[in-house]
């Protein structure tokens, strides 16, 4: 983990906790002795991706730092039915407590991660990456964004402040996309290479954008016979620059094959993490 998703990590731990805990697990308190042991081991019900086991040994770790997790998985790994991911031991009381945040946690991420290496396989041999987006839990984006690279995608920007993407309303405010282009241009330091994006919708959009000073142009829900068309406009702009190209807008595995051979670099998909199902995961005492 890097330092900012341990931040993030430990902040949505707290208040997991928090939420679930309160002050105190009744159940457990009043059933399981104060010096009672356990072993649990982290099992998977039907085959994906890990993601997340890290966090889970955070969620027990923060309820008694005596509980010990191994881990026979590593994110990324590819899981199937009845593997064992990790194995924690230790106070029992803190394992039944954490038990739920903890599987929580990682069935989410590993549901992202699942889901990310389906559209990452989908493409497969084109060439193409798989792009996440904004549309993610709130306090919960870099831990997610971790997951889409443990599903072998790979991350665009982290929010607002990395860098620029002038869409739609972006364009209508500024009024047109060479003005809001070239304001930002005027704003971006030598020592602070930011990036520009601008989202296109038509081929006169692609056009202006290609004769602008940007790294990246967006095709929005464009129709495919659309898409490679815009795809031709760029690769044949003269200049030496190297203008990258991303796909959005809808798009499902069924479709997402047909949009990576239409020669784009990238193509960014919200289901990634707005729409991953969790996977099936379990914490069993042995």
């Amino acid at each position: 983990m890097t330092t900012e998703e341990q931040d993030e990590a430990h902040s949505l731990i707290d208040r997991a906790l928090r939420e679930d805990v309160g002050d105190g697990d009744i159940t457990t308190e009043w059933t399981i002795p104060p010096d009672a042991c356990a072993t649990a081991r982290f099992i998977a019900k039907q085959p994906g991706v890990a993601a997340g086991l890290e966090m889970a040994g955070m969620v027990f770790e923060r309820l008694d730092p005596r509980v010990r997790m191994t881990q026979t998985m590593r994110d990324g790994d590819r899981v199937e039915i009845g593997q064992i991911l990790a194995e924690v031991s230790g106070p029992a009381r803190a394992i039944l407590s954490g038990e739920r945040t903890a599987l929580n946690i990682v069935r989410h991420l590993s549901g992202v991660a699942t889901l990310t290496r389906r559209y990452v396989e989908a493409v497969a041999g084109t060439g193409t990456a798989i792009l996440d987006t904004r549309k993610t839990t709130p306090g919960m984006r870099r831990l997610e964004k971790a997951a889409v690279r443990a599903g072998g995608g790979v991350n665009h920007r982290v929010g607002l402040f990395d860098m620029v993407l002038i869409k739609d309303n972006h364009i209508a405010a500024a009024g047109g996309i060479t003005q809001a282009i070239m304001r930002c241009r005027e704003r971006i330091k030598p020592d602070e290479p930011v990036k520009i994006e601008v989202e296109t919708a038509t081929l006169e959009q692609v056009r202006e954008a290609v004769s602008l000073p940007i790294d990246r142009i967006m095709l929005d829900n464009m129709p495919l016979d659309l898409m490679r068309r815009a795809v031709e406009i760029v690769h044949s702009d003269g200049s030496a620059r190297r203008i990258e190209l991303e796909a959005s807008g809808a798009i499902t595995l069924e479709r997402v094959r047909d949009v990576a051979e239409t020669g784009v670099d990238m193509i960014s998909v919200g289901a990634l993490t707005h729409s991953a199902p969790a996977l099936d995961i379990s914490l069993d005492i042995t």
